[in-house]
């Protein structure tokens, strides 16, 4: 089939010259360059603009105090009735393309971090009374802002507090876990332990918080802007873009090594195996990064710098040199040479497998695909349609009895990589339909009259698949040609988006580029039989027990979704393959559902956890802290083997195809374990086979098949 690289769903895509912005009032700096960008774009762009009035400004500014103190740990009253006054300003200052509330708002969060630190410090540093306090309310929600400074040091002193003691609690109830009792603590050593650990992490957690720029403030703010339209619109800097792009192609060009902060210092976290690094042998895990130098330039020491402006440092064009001075395990110093290159991120592609239950079932194929990933910039990149109709010919080259498409969690990302993916499984016809504000809906049509995989299909979704996710799971059940299997219902998310690069709306002032882009829906796409996918998702056929199964999760769980609606429903059909039996697959289902332990397990665990989650006020009286912890993990402990036996007789196997690439290297051989291990202990997977056993058994389209499968 022939890709396409232009729209894009969930995260999403191309760059597209907007109108040519309305010039407005004059703007003579960068900020307000980017404001100007993000307004007019979403004026004559979005799907649903909304007005930029009073409704606008305070909604603004409730998200903007959210976004910067969620937690109510650093401003006060007071400090909010100095902001109050901009409530209801801020549409004004964005059509004037000013930042007033924006300014007035920094030196304020600057001066409650420094106060917070202050008083974490002084509370971490003296002895603490276990033995009274009023319980903590830890759903921030429930709790209004501190009046004034003197009570913003008393909520500090009760947060603090509940720190220690709850980590004071998880190491004595570690230690009462360890079967080998020599060299244990008392309960006061592992009490010094708790303060230890809750001084680091809070100490890190105030320098990452040292470390803002004012540039990282303004991008939380313009995304508050962006975000009053509708979720999914926003503003992303040239850095996050970038980032985006890595994730959505499966590639970069680098080195190949994950970082992370330690301390002042930059740590290598992972090495990426077949990448630049990794082909050194030099370049290990762990290793601490102290300098990075371009070839012929000089060494830029990272002692203190943020992780994010060292991974810039890093990177670099394909063929160009970087060397790094690292310190080793054993404390030496050495400079590591490395040409960069292109860097394949193998873990986030499609992979199969082939699954077996001796007795029960046989030789059906698995794919897993964790996002519908797509190198949209680059001609010949990355495809996650390319890919999985890969596994599919591998899959059949082993003549597998069936197929499991496993969605679940994948976020969503190419619009045209799933409708081709769909066409995979019919022979010619729509997908999907999407409409803008004013056009009359675009049906996205599978043209190719091949059919790639004609047998038993089902797909595997849960609450957290989206948008493209949605769109090849609402259109294989609309064509009654697979059956769908999972949780209540998907994430919901029915909407378009696509980038637009603020460079190419902007002639001259290169001074101050590269702006940056923005993310816009633009469009909500339909089921073919009309419906939306927005707020409702997809229902699945078969709807199994999960852990959330009693909380509200999805795009309904936002603010400002856009709402749902529908459209006519165009002509399609199919004749491939005609599942008759459907209802029949549900009672199977439940019936086993019924019977499993495990799924019991799962609907009182679900229970649990909602039960858990609205349990917001915890006691700061030691006594008090430990019964209720105890109650809790009483109630919990018949959960703890959930998920993690191995179902009875599965067997997993990879593709021959396969086995060469994973004994490449220890971390590829060790992932793939990893892969396999989890596949082994999910419940959803056995009854998916055994879903895809009744199919095969019931159907008559499958009837070459049926002497294969064990009834």
């Amino acid at each position: 089939m022939v890709l396409r690289s232009s729209l894009v769903i969930a995260v999403l895509f191309g760059l597209f010259m907007v109108k040519s912005y309305n010039p407005g009032p004059p703007v003579n700096d960068k900020e307000a360059m980017v404001l100007q960008g993000i307004i007019e774009t979403i004026k004559y762009v979005h799907l649903k603009p909304k007005e930029i009035d009073n409704t606008f400004s305070a909604m603004v500014y409730k998200t903007y105090l959210e976004r910067i103190d969620g937690q109510k740990r650093f401003l006060t009253q007071e400090d909010l009735n100095k902001l109050k006054n901009f409530e209801l300003l801020i549409d004004d200052e964005v059509n004037n393309r000013t930042f007033e509330f924006f300014n007035a708002s920094l030196p304020l969060l600057d001066a409650g971090t420094e106060k917070a630190k202050s008083y974490f410090t002084e509370s971490i540093s003296v002895p603490m009374n276990f033995t009274k306090g009023d319980p903590l309310e830890t759903d921030t929600d429930k709790i209004a802002y501190a009046k004034n400074d003197t009570e913003l040091k008393a909520q500090w002193k009760n947060i603090v507090q509940f720190e220690v003691m709850s980590k004071w609690v998880q190491l004595i109830k570690d230690q009462q876990g360890k079967e080998n009792k020599e060299g244990n603590k008392t309960e006061e050593e592992l009490k010094t332990d708790a303060v230890k650990d809750v001084k680091k992490r809070f100490n890190d957690w105030f320098d990452r918080l040292g470390k803002l720029r004012r540039s990282d403030r303004m991008e939380v703010y313009l995304g508050c802007i962006a975000n009053y339209n509708d979720p999914h619109t926003d503003y992303l800097s040239p850095k996050e873009k970038q980032d985006f792009d890595i994730t959505m192609g499966g590639k970069l060009e680098g080195i190949g090594a994950r970082l992370t902060t330690e301390g002042d210092y930059t740590k290598v976290f992972s090495i990426v195996v077949g990448g630049p690094a990794w082909k050194t042998k030099k370049l290990d895990d762990n290793d601490i990064i102290m300098k990075v130098t371009q070839k012929g330039q000089e060494a830029v020491d990272i002692a203190g710098m943020r992780v994010d402006d060292v991974v810039q440092l890093v990177r670099g064009k394909k063929g160009t040199t970087v060397i790094l001075t690292v310190r080793k395990k054993d404390n030496s110093i050495v400079d590591i040479s490395i040409e960069r290159d292109e860097v394949q991120l193998d873990d986030a592609k499609a992979k199969s497998v082939i699954l077996n239950i001796p007795g029960k079932i046989q030789n059906i194929g698995y794919i897993h695909l964790p996002n519908f990933y797509s190198s949209f910039e680059t001609e010949g990149g990355n495809s996650c349609a390319v890919d999985v109709a890969e596994e599919i010919r591998k899959l059949k080259e082993q003549q597998v009895n069936g197929i499991l498409l496993d969605l679940r969690n994948n976020g969503g990302g190419s619009l045209n990589d799933v409708v081709d993916m769909s066409g995979f499984f019919i022979e010619e016809g729509p997908i999907v339909q999407v409409k803008g504000r004013e056009s009359k809906p675009y049906i996205h049509v599978d043209k190719d009259k091949s059919v790639l995989y004609g047998g038993p299909l089902i797909i595997m979704v849960n609450q957290f698949s989206a948008s493209a996710s949605e769109i090849i799971a609402a259109a294989m059940q609309d064509y009654n040609r697979a059956i769908i299997v999972g949780s209540n219902s998907t994430f919901g998310k029915g909407t378009v988006q696509r980038f637009y690069d603020l460079d190419r709306g902007v002639r001259g002032y290169d001074e101050y580029k590269p702006l940056g882009n923005v993310k816009m829906t633009v469009q909500k796409f339909y089921r073919i039989n009309g419906g939306s996918t927005q707020l409702k998702g997809v229902i699945p056929d078969i709807i199994l027990p999960d852990t959330y199964h009693f909380i509200k999760t999805g795009e309904k769980d936002y603010d400002n979704p856009l709402e749902w609606t529908e459209i006519s429903a165009v002509p399609y059909s199919q004749n491939v393959v005609l599942i008759e039996n459907k209802q029949k697959l549900v009672e199977n289902s439940k019936k086993r559902v019924a019977e499993s332990k495990d799924f019991q397990l799962v609907l009182e665990s679900a229970m649990q956890i909602k039960q858990n989650r609205d349990q917001t006020k915890w006691p700061l009286k030691i006594n008090d802290y430990r019964s209720m912890v105890e109650k809790r993990d009483e109630d919990n402990k018949k959960f703890d083997k959930l998920f993690k036996n191995e179902i009875a007789g599965l067997e997993i196997k990879n593709l021959p195809e396969d086995v060469a690439k994973i004994n490449m290297a220890e971390s590829n051989i060790a992932r793939n374990n990893e892969f396999i291990k989890d596949l082994k202990k999910d419940i959803y997977l056995e009854e998916s086979l055994y879903i895809i056993r009744d199919m095969i058994n019931l159907e008559k389209s499958f009837a070459s098949l049926q002497s294969k499968i064990v009834r």
